[in-house]
Order: C-alpha cells, then structure tokens, then sequence
C-alpha cells in the first residue's frame, strides 16, 4: 500500500468501536443506487449509509425513502433544490459529526466507485486521519475512460499538486474516508468551493490542518448509466479555485492530540 502526506497526527488514538457512515451525494442516481446500496452494506455490514439528494427528478429520492423502509442502515437527507456536491457534503458531515458517527466516507454514487475498496480504506485509518481512495498511486487504474479524460484528469491533478504542494497524486477523488477528528479540524464550514474544486479545497485544509494522509489504490470505472456531469464550468472553477489557495494564507495548523499513555504493566 502506498502513503503519502504522513505528518503529526491530529488524533492518535484507535479507531476503537467504529460507527461508519458513508455520505452519497446524489442528482438523478435511481439506476445506480440500488446496486451500490447492496454493495456497501456487503462489504462493510456496521456501517450506515446517508444519501444526500438533490431533489433529483428521476426519483432517487422516492427510490431511498421506499428502501428505507425495508432496510434500516439507509437513510435519505432530501434537499428542495439542486444546491452542488460542496454543499451537500458539508450538510452530510455536520450530520455525521452531530450525530457521532466515526469515521465518515464518501463516494460517488454512479458507479464509479466501488464498495469492494471500502475495507481498503477504513485500514488506513488505523494509520492514518484521512484515506484517499487513489486512481494515481502504485496500483490505482481507470478503466473505460477515453485518452482524452485521462489526459485530462492526469494534468488537473499534477497541477494541483504542482500549485498548492500536496504529496497526494489523486487529490480530486472524492472517494474518501475521514476520522471525524479530521473532518472536525479542516473546518468545512470555511470551505469556499463549489463543485468538484470542493475536494482540493478539503484535501489543502486538511494537509494544512496537520491530518495524515494516506492514498489507498482504487480502480476508478467510468459511469455506466449517464454521461459524466464534469463541464467546462467545474474545470475553469477548480483552476480558480487553485489561484486562490495558492494566494491565500493556510488555515492555521492545530497541534496534534495529546497520546493516551498506555496502561501500567501488570
């Protein structure tokens, strides 16, 4: 496995008894999200899933309230309007974290990302506050993507850690899974971005936030059931976006969590 980014730890404790919560942002995902429910609860059986809807017109609300009903672990967080991935994932986490539950991850919901890697994750939180699920590091891959995405992806994600600096080669996955310590330290709320440019945005406070983390290899596959919702506007954004915290003063770093010292020999 490959870490990268492995700084003072914002809390080094164990994970202990986890409560998991995995954070689906969704618009227009009723195809999708049957099959990836089945494959969460699957793959790790303690976790409990949110999805975050956007009043989605092709019924992916009514879809999540019904199975809900049927299955206790799912439960839906319905918005009256589309509002965009930055935001839907800082009303998730202030759930989350409201709620206690830790650690918290998030995924694509088309697809894209599979819940087979999702055990990869959560292990590298016992090592670290913040696990990217990697399509650039030893092992990652893409499958199905035309030359000219990969290109495309490739180049964001170079320039991103040429510009701000980060030591992580995916930093636009949002493939993720975060201690609720780190989540509570980076400060969504100040998080100025929209869009996809929100998950540069969180990986930048994160790093700066004194978080370890790690990239986990995923194979990233390309969407199945829809066209790609990435335009021109998310990447002319996500470049401002990089501007801007380039210029900007990082937030500042917290000193790690004091270590529990260990128990007296018997």
């Amino acid at each position: 496995m490959y870490r990268v980014g492995m700084v003072r730890s914002i809390d080094s404790r164990p994970m202990g008894a986890a409560r998991p919560l995995v954070v689906l942002p969704t618009y227009n995902e009723a195809g999708s999200l049957p099959l990836l429910v089945r494959g969460i609860l699957a793959e790790v059986p303690e976790a409990s899933i949110l999805v975050v809807d956007d009043a989605s017109p092709d019924g992916t609300g009514a879809w999540v309230r019904n199975a809900a009903g049927r299955e206790p672990r799912l439960r839906l967080l319905e918005r009256p309007h589309k509002a965009g991935l930055g935001s839907a994932l800082r009303e998730g986490w202030d759930l989350a974290l409201r709620e206690g539950w830790d650690p918290i991850l998030t995924m694509d919901a088309d697809g894209s990302h599979q819940p087979r890697f999702l055990p990869l994750l959560l292990q590298a939180l016992e090592r670290a506050d913040l696990a990217v699920g990697s399509r650039y590091c030893p092992g990652g891959s893409v499958r199905d993507w035309p030359w000219s995405r990969r290109f495309l992806s490739r180049t964001a994600n170079r320039l991103t850690r040429a510009v701000l600096g980060l030591p992580v080669r995916d930093a636009t996955s949002g493939f993720r899974a975060f201690r609720a310590s780190a989540l509570r330290a980076l400060e969504p709320e100040h998080i100025l971005a929209e869009g996809y440019s929100f998950l540069e945005e969180t990986l930048w406070r994160a790093w700066h936030a004194g978080c370890r983390i790690e990239e986990v290899p995923i194979e990233f596959v390309d969407r199945r059931l829809d066209q790609s919702k990435i335009s021109r506007g998310e990447i002319l954004r996500a470049a401002g976006t990089l501007l801007r915290l380039r210029w900007s003063r990082p937030p500042v770093q917290r000193r790690p969590a004091p270590r529990t010292p260990p128990p007296p020999l018997p």
